[in-house]
C-alpha cells in the first residue's frame, strides 16, 4: 500500500505545487522568477508523477495494484495489451524526439536546463506539448499493457488532469514570461495538445 499511497500524493502534491507556484508567479512577474518557479514544479514533477510509478514497477509491481486496493483487472486483456503497444509507440517517439530537438534547437533540455529559445520546429509545428503528449500515452500504455485497473484510473483521473493544470495555469505563464512576444505568436498559431495538420 505505500507505493499506491506515494502515488496518489505525489499527485496531489504537484497540484498543489502548480497552484501554489501559479498563483506566486502571477504576482511576480519577472523572467527571472519564471526560470526558478519553473525549476521548482520540474523538481516536483520528478519527485511527485514519475518516481513514484517507478518505485511501484518494482514493489510491489505492476499487476499487483488492482489486488491491494481491491479492485479488478481490466476485462479483455489481449485487447488493452495490443491497444497499450499500440500507444507506447508514439509515445515514446514524442518523448524521444521532443528531448532530442529541446537539446538541438532550444539549447537547453527538458527539465533544469531550461532552453534559451523557442523551439517551433518539427513536432512542435504541429502541437506545443508533444512530450506532454507522449508522456500521456506511455503512461496509459502501461496501465493498459499490465491489465492494471488502478493504474489506469490513476494515469486518467489523476496523472493527466494533474499535468495539464500544470501546462494551462503554470507553463504557458512561465514561457509567456521567458520568451515573450515570440512564445505569444506561437501560441496563436498552434494547438495546444493534439497535433494539428493544417500548414501554417
Amino acid at each position: 500500500m505505500f507505493t499506491i499511497y506515494l502515488t496518489l500524493l505525489g499527485i496531489l502534491i504537484f497540484a498543489a505545487g502548480t497552484a501554489t507556484l501559479g498563483a506566486w508567479l502571477r504576482k511576480n512577474r519577472t523572467k527571472e522568477n519564471a526560470e526558478k518557479s519553473s525549476r521548482i514544479m520540474h523538481f516536483l514533477f520528478f519527485a511527485g508523477l514519475v518516481t513514484p510509478p517507478i518505485v511501484g514497477i518494482f514493489y510491489p509491481g505492476q499487476t499487483r495494484f488492482d489486488e491491494l486496493v481491491g479492485l479488478r483487472s481490466l476485462p479483455w486483456k489481449p485487447f488493452f495489451l495490443v491497444l497499450g503497444i499500440i500507444l507506447a509507440v508514439p509515445g515514446l517517439y514524442f518523448m524521444g524526439i521532443t528531448n532530442k530537438l529541446l537539446r538541438a534547437l532550444g539549447s537547453g533540455a527538458n527539465a533544469f536546463r531550461l532552453t534559451k529559445q523557442i523551439v517551433a520546429d518539427d513536432i512542435y509545428k504541429r502541437t506545443r506539448n508533444p512530450m506532454s503528449l507522449g508522456f500521456y500515452l506511455f503512461a496509459l500504455a502501461l496501465g493498459f499493457v499490465s491489465g492494471s485497473t488502478f493504474i489506469t484510473l490513476a494515469v486518467v483521473i489523476g496523472l493527466i488532469p494533474a499535468h495539464i493544470f500544470f501546462l494551462t495555469y503554470f507553463e504557458e505563464l512561465e514561457l509567456e514570461l521567458r520568451f515573450g512576444a515570440s512564445y505569444l505568436e506561437y501560441k496563436k498559431s498552434v494547438p495546444f495538445l493534439i497535433p494539428g495538420f493544417t500548414k501554417r
